[in-house]
């Protein structure tokens, strides 16, 4: 079961368990920090509110375990309230309005830059976030010339062999996907007496899609009763663990590359330019 400050992310990579001299004099030229973006907000009746977050801070625990020691990368508090405003009406939800998380992140990127860091990622859990940070990280790239990643674990798509086809186009939120996790992260914290599936039915559009293609404006009330949309009936701790392993596995990868990755080498070799006076 996961427990909160146990292990090598939070007891060797937890940034501000150190002093402000051991930060000071930490190797910054390739040291990624990273910001753990997550939400409050409703999943349904058999899902704490706190799903998103748990999620993230359960998954990096896992990848940090497998990083390779000399790997200068830190781990930041969770920036737990996430832009949640779809949820808006149903009991338990926390939102930040878009402004006031996207000045969040650049407050938290100006203070890092000040301390001497380089690379920031914005490690995010909640579908509702992704829009802004995508926004968001090339304000900071510019305010600050940090080099600035961004990525949402859910996006690797290592359990395409675990869901059924609808649950992969549908199960967006408390799904099987969400809620096999959380049962393998804190079982006693999932309502299993109340396990519901629903799905929105898309089956007559062929282009309009609820992520993809051609998306549309909505919030959970137009396209739930139960709050979720997905078939958590499904779910198992077995599919939980299988899907934590794999993305632990390639997060860990994924991390140590981008310690490596300096952004000036994107650019390679000069252009090469057609002489003048020449026809082509």
């Amino acid at each position: 079961m996961f427990q909160r400050y146990v292990g090598t992310a939070w007891e060797e990579r937890f940034l501000p368990r150190l002093t402000s001299k051991q930060v000071k004099e930490l190797p910054k030229d390739k040291a990624l920090v990273i910001l753990p973006v997550g939400a409050v907000e409703q999943h349904g009746p058999h899902l704490p509110v706190y799903t998103d977050t748990l999620i993230g801070e359960a998954t990096l625990t896992q990848t940090l375990e497998r990083v390779r020691a000399d790997k200068e990368i830190w781990l930041l508090p969770p920036v737990s309230y996430g832009k949640s405003n779809e949820h808006i009406g149903l009991p338990g939800t926390i939102s930040l309005s878009a402004s006031t998380l996207h000045a969040i992140m650049l407050d938290i990127a100006e203070s890092l830059k000040a301390s001497g860091f380089r690379k920031l990622l914005l490690f995010n859990t909640h579908g509702g976030n992704v829009d802004l940070l995508n926004t968001v990280s090339r304000e900071i790239r510019i305010r600050t010339g940090m080099m600035v990643f961004y990525l949402s674990p859910s996006s690797l798509n290592v359990a395409e062999d675990l869901l059924s086809s609808e649950e992969l186009e549908y199960g967006i939120h408390g799904g099987d996907y969400e809620t096999s996790l959380v049962m393998s992260i804190k079982p006693d914290w999932v309502k299993k007496e109340f396990l519901v599936k629903e799905l929105p039915d898309m089956s007559s559009y062929r282009f309009l899609t609820l992520e993809g293609k051609i998306r549309f404006a909505w919030k959970m009330a137009d396209i739930s009763a139960t709050g979720i949309a997905g078939d958590a009936t499904t779910a198992t701790p077995e599919k939980g663990r299988i899907i934590q392993d794999r993305i632990s596995t390639i997060l860990s990868e994924a991390l140590e590359e981008l310690c490596d990755f300096e952004i000036t080498d994107v650019r390679g070799s000069e252009p090469v330019q057609q002489p003048a006076g020449s026809t082509s």
